[in-house]
């Protein structure tokens, strides 16, 4: 299964099938698209509703050429389910669009405790015997003792060849990150436009989290005005209204400001929009933001340009036009469509910020 998903994950990726029967620490694979049913007309239905001749009775529908129908002797297709850690699901992520590990800034502020078996010793309870360490002692004691014969290699240990595992507490220290999603509810993002975010952001979430012990997660939904919400409300959240997107940033910076010292913690922000700003002056707002307040506290700053066909997309161009190949903190994409959500994550985590 492992291998099925790292030469389809693209697919996986596009079409969102390993999303949906996600527990808290596994996810089932495979899970195909649900198509909504709906009328069509049949190819040989003739006239209208009551036209035709028939008696009380007669099934609706039937052919009476047709005949008896009968079992078939083909075999059907089934699907295979099976449950794959998040943390395995990572591991292929990272593989297959060559991720680097990401190298924490700043300090490590917890210390998290753990207990590893990583040593033996004489004395334990028997639940704890490790076998294979105590019929090496027991071979050894034969073997210098003469008693071992290779035509019968019976060896029984006895009370001094016993080993048992013993434990010590490691201390790991512990990298804090957060990830602020800022997205647009405007009246031109769509369904199919939150859908893609709602996806990227679940295999974003996935790598980072298989490089940070902890991580906190805050959602932002703009049109005219900004305000935090939940995951539910973020993903769910009907489109309307206009847009000004310096109101995501300046409500990103207040959460950053009361909350994440930057000193403290590695701060992500992905910001997905169509690309509609109302006006360039608010344009210029958010990059003058963006360079004189966000980017000297967070890793990285992305912005993924969902394609509407009512976005103008001038943000992403005006945003390159500030910041590509000039500040190394700040990548953009554009996303086409489910089938680009693939390259966009490769171009937001492969520079291992």
């Amino acid at each position: 299964m492992r291998g099925r998903i790292k030469k389809e994950l693209r697919k996986f990726i596009s079409n969102g099938e390993l999303i949906g029967k996600q527990g808290k620490d596994l996810i089932s694979i495979p899970l195909p698209q649900i198509d909504i049913p709906h009328f069509t007309f049949g190819s040989r239905q003739k006239g209208g509703v009551g036209q035709g001749q028939g008696d009380v009775g007669d099934p609706l529908g039937a052919d009476p050429d047709e005949g008896e129908r009968k079992a078939g002797s083909l075999p059907g297709e089934h699907l295979l389910e099976v449950d794959i850690s998040l943390e395995d699901l990572a591991e292929i992520l990272g593989e297959e669009l060559e991720l680097p590990r990401i190298e924490p800034k700043g300090q490590a502020t917890i210390v998290h405790s753990r207990t590893k078996y990583s040593s033996l010793r004489r004395t334990g309870p028997d639940s704890l015997v490790h076998r294979k360490r105590t019929y090496k002692e027991a071979l050894k004691r034969q073997l210098l003792a003469g008693t071992y014969k290779a035509e019968r290699p019976i060896i029984i240990p006895i009370r001094e060849d016993r080993r048992y595992r013993s434990w010590k507490e490691e201390k790991k220290p512990e990298f804090n990150a957060v990830v602020i999603y800022m997205m647009d509810v405007s009246g031109s993002m769509g369904q199919e436009q939150k859908e893609i975010v709602r996806i990227e952001s679940f295999w974003i979430d996935t790598w980072l989290r298989s490089q940070y012990d902890g991580l906190e997660t805050r959602y932002i939904i703009h049109d005219a005005v900004a305000r935090e919400v939940d995951q539910e409300t973020f993903y769910h959240t009907r489109e309307s209204g206009g847009t000004i997107i310096s109101s995501a940033y300046k409500l990103a910076m207040k959460i950053i400001d009361e909350e994440y010292d930057p000193n403290e913690w590695n701060i992500y922000a992905f910001h997905f929009s169509d690309g509609d700003n109302w006006s360039s002056n608010d344009t210029q707002e958010c990059l003058n933001l963006l360079s004189n307040e966000m980017l000297p506290e967070v890793n990285l700053f992305c912005y993924g340009q969902v394609e509407s066909e009512y976005g103008s997309g001038q943000f992403l161009r005006d945003l390159n036009e500030r910041f590509e190949d000039k500040e190394e903190k700040v990548l953009s994409s554009r996303i086409e469509g489910k089938e680009k959500i693939f390259d966009s994550i490769k171009v937001f985590l492969g520079k291992g910020k």
